[in-house]
């Protein structure tokens, strides 16, 4: 199992609606993300920057390039474009994040 860590821009002002809209997770996309070995996945905010950071386990991290092909998240990705820095494709702009400590 591998940790995946990234993080992403919320626009200000739509801290509620992004909580909103996780509460009530399509469930194609949590069985998508099942499905593609994803474990453990959490999304933190930093309520003073209004970043985003998202931590999970990947049973297989290459496994994860084949998310932006699938239908459901593009269409997720369009849902969420509207609240969130995203690029020409509706993907969020996520930037990768380097494990520097862990303590089991």
């Amino acid at each position: 199992m591998t940790r995946v860590a990234f993080k992403m821009k919320l626009f200000d002002g739509h801290e509620e609606e992004y909580q909103k809209r996780h509460d009530a997770l399509w469930p194609e996309l949590e069985q998508l993300l099942k499905n593609t070995g994803i474990h453990e996945y959490s999304i933190f905010l930093d309520d003073s920057s209004n970043s985003l950071f998202g931590i999970l386990k990947a049973e297989d991290p290459k496994a994860l390039d084949n998310l932006p092909a699938h239908p459901v998240m593009q269409r997720w990705w369009k849902y969420m474009g509207d609240i969130m820095e995203s690029n020409p494709d509706n993907s969020p702009v996520s930037i990768p994040l380097k494990e520097v400590f862990y303590l089991p």
